[in-house]
């Protein structure tokens, strides 16, 4: 049995200002670094998702991830950019994450993007914060004090008031064991694996050598989160939206169907995947529709089983006071028919064009169609300034 298997599992994402101190922190907590997609081609089959994964050990009374005493879980850590154009991405990776690990440098405190992350993190309803003090081998013991007094500011009357906040040097691996004693006491929350599959695909490859040859050629490669439900390799599976295809100037979607070929966590092969932790799905397709992340975004489930997709969603919406991501402070207009939003569903980006609005709730047209999830939160961004700006967040109806 794999030492991972069976042991409880948690998605946390770690999130921040650029250049704060995410990757180093990663790369100490797992011996990875979350962003080498080299990787991924050099280990064939056996993919994080551009993510790194660690499992934590119990001895005595002390939690460590290098294997020594009782492994008591196994996490994925899913790495959100910090790059402000990034902003769509690192909503699709909050849609699949349990708990967070917000980063602050000590050296230059809170950030528009540090603000934008944090209220993107409320908005789509990331109760375990855990904040990260980073770098404080960089200031004097006073700067770090001035610092936790204004962090502590930052996330009063919100949902991180009482969050840990740990000091860390993650360059110096000084308290790097307070991170991971933090982690292993998130609650781990309530999985439905009794309902039909809902996978959300939030990564796809070709992982083929050049110049392989046809017998050791693999099928497509999907990376993402098993929302609900359980897989079994053999099972037969559909994907939507699917495919884009033109016709006569129009663009419509074609389901793709396929079956499972091999599933994989971590570097683990199983037969069977529950809710959890992010996972990798071989399937029959050819590869050329998986490349480069072509069906991110997408959803998977049993053949027959997904809800239709829709141009029309209707959602209740809910918009912050102020527009994030600025230095200066803006008011959120009110939504108005006939302008342009993005919104995030899951792991899904679209455009869709307001037609009417009744108090809180708005029925938009999409450019392109998703399949609706009832419940589904949704991050609502505007174009501020040739920027999509988040200015609220919204379930659908």
């Amino acid at each position: 049995m794999n030492k991972q298997e069976n042991l409880p599992e948690l998605n946390v994402g770690v999130v921040g200002h650029i250049d704060h101190g995410k990757t180093t922190l990663l790369h100490k907590l797992t011996g990875k670094f979350p962003d080498t997609h080299s990787e991924e081609l050099k280990r064939g089959i056996t993919i994080k998702l551009g993510y790194a994964d660690m499992t934590i050990s119990k001895d005595g009374d002390n939690y460590n991830n290098k294997g020594k005493g009782t492994p008591v879980r196994y996490i994925s850590f899913i790495d959100a950019p910090g790059h402000e154009m990034l902003m769509a991405t690192m909503l699709s990776g909050a849609a699949i994450i349990d708990a967070a690990v917000l980063v602050i440098a000590a050296n230059e405190g809170i950030k528009p993007q540090t603000r934008e992350h944090f209220i993107a993190l409320q908005a789509k309803k990331i109760k375990n914060i855990i904040i990260v003090q980073n770098k404080i081998d960089l200031v004097t013991k006073e700067q770090a004090l001035k610092n936790y007094k204004d962090i502590k500011e930052f996330v009063k009357g919100t949902i991180a008031e009482n969050s840990p906040i740990i000091p860390i040097s993650a360059q110096q691996e000084i308290n790097i064991n307070k991170l991971i004693e933090e982690i292993a006491k998130v609650e781990i929350p309530k999985r439905d694996a009794d309902s039909e599959p809902i996978f959300l695909i939030a990564r796809s490859f070709d992982i083929n050598r050049p110049g392989a040859s046809t017998e050791k050629l693999h099928g497509g490669v999907l990376g993402g989160i098993l929302k609900k439900g359980k897989l079994h390799v053999g099972d037969e599976i559909e994907i939507k939206p699917g495919l884009s295809v033109k016709k006569a100037n129009q663009q419509t979607y074609q389901t793709l169907t396929t079956k499972i070929l091999s599933l994989h966590k971590g570097n683990a092969s199983v037969e069977e995947v529950l809710p959890g932790v992010s996972i990798a799905i071989e399937t029959e397709l050819d590869p050329f529709l998986t490349k480069a992340d072509s069906l991110s975004g997408c959803i998977a489930g049993l053949n027959g089983k997904l809800p239709e997709i829709t141009y029309k969603i209707k959602i209740k919406t809910q918009l912050f006071e102020e527009i994030l991501g600025i230095s200066e402070h803006k008011e959120v207009a009110p939504l108005k028919t006939k302008e342009m939003l993005m919104l995030s569903a899951d792991t899904t980006i679209t455009v869709g064009t307001v037609e009417k609005i009744n108090k809180n709730e708005a029925e938009l047209f999409l450019n392109i169609p998703i399949v609706a999830l009832k419940g589904s939160n949704v991050g609502i961004a505007r174009n501020i300034n040739s920027h999509w700006r988040l200015i609220g967040f919204g379930e659908i109806i």
